[in-house]
């Protein structure tokens, strides 16, 4: 893990990245990888996370959830303790986002949270300068162990999203927010993940105004509507809504990608100082699999290639 001390102040600083060029291109990877304990998961993370780990490193930046680096509780008795750093084992990207701070850490306690059991799931693989770590909560979650309340178990973790700078050159910088929103298909579900975008715009708007951004993860949209959890045109909206407000770009629709229906989204837009464009929008499916064809996650991987030009 890169550290923000005396010896990498330059790099994490941005002072130390190469110097302003006109322009490039940078390869960005959004990644579910199915990281919860093996004892409760419908994939194979004890043997797929570690294979998942090299294939990593064909991306200049690579966004994971449930990629989970604090945990509390039983969660200390599995295997699931040593997912995250089996994930990173084998990945050569330089630049990484630190460990979840934990509930303190984030503003929240267990009275707050009685159920929590793991944090955010959201972690950074860059080969680019990053700065800052800013961990933020959904303010609200539905779904605890009770399983028969259709809440997709969701406030057995920290779901939010977290905010870092990528640094592609000297004064070339990208506001980067990777998250995870509610799951789940009830109506509480579809309320909160309302909610979710409304506080990630309300977020943006204070802090990246005139700035690029590199929005990406696990939305939990379906934005076919004829999916049974997209209820009807509540997604779309959802989703619509929120890339109107921020003038945001969907890298799938920019490409005019083959249509689907994936959960996982990346999106932009361009900034004062930076102009970005998606070139291409790729699922890697046939990479992301085991020796019997199996996928490596129950989600698929998701690669968009932008341009960048300074202005």
């Amino acid at each position: 893990m890169v550290v923000c001390g005396f010896a990498a102040l330059a790099a994490c600083s941005g002072s130390g990245a190469a110097p302003t060029t006109e322009g490039g291109t940078v390869s960005v990877l959004t990644y579910n990888v199915s990281g919860l304990p093996q004892e409760v998961n419908q994939t194979n993370p004890r043997v797929n996370i570690p294979l998942i780990s090299p294939l990593l490193n064909a991306y200049d930046v690579v966004l994971t959830q449930e990629d989970y680096d604090w945990w509390r509780g039983l969660a200390d008795l599995t295997d699931f303790v040593h997912f995250h750093e089996q994930l990173r084992a084998q990945a050569t990207h330089p630049y990484r986002s630190p460990a979840h701070p934990g509930l303190e850490g984030v503003g929240l306690d267990l009275t707050a949270r009685p159920d929590v059991q793991v944090g955010d799931g959201l972690g950074v693989l860059s080969r680019y300068p990053l700065r800052g770590n800013e961990r933020i909560p959904w303010s609200g979650c539905y779904g605890g162990w009770n399983g028969g309340d259709q809440g997709a178990f969701d406030c057995l973790a920290v779901k939010g999203f977290l905010r870092s700078t990528l640094i592609l050159a000297d004064g070339v910088e990208v506001d980067l927010y990777l998250l995870h929103a509610e799951s789940g298909g009830s109506d509480t579900d579809q309320q909160l993940q309302a909610e979710d975008f409304q506080e990630l715009g309300d977020y943006m708007e204070r802090n990246s105004g005139g700035r690029a951004v590199l929005v990406a993860g696990d939305t939990n949209l379906h934005t076919d509507p004829t999916h049974p959890e997209a209820a009807g045109l509540g997604d779309t909206a959802i989703w619509t809504d929120f890339l109107n407000r921020l003038g945001l770009s969907d890298a799938c629709a920019v490409t005019s990608c083959e249509p689907d229906d994936s959960e996982d989204k990346i999106a932009y837009r361009n900034g004062d100082d930076v102009e970005l464009s998606a070139t291409t929008y790729e699922v890697p499916s046939s990479r992301f699999r085991d020796a019997e064809g199996k996928g490596l996650s129950d989600h698929e991987p998701v690669v968009v290639r932008l341009h960048w030009q300074a202005r």
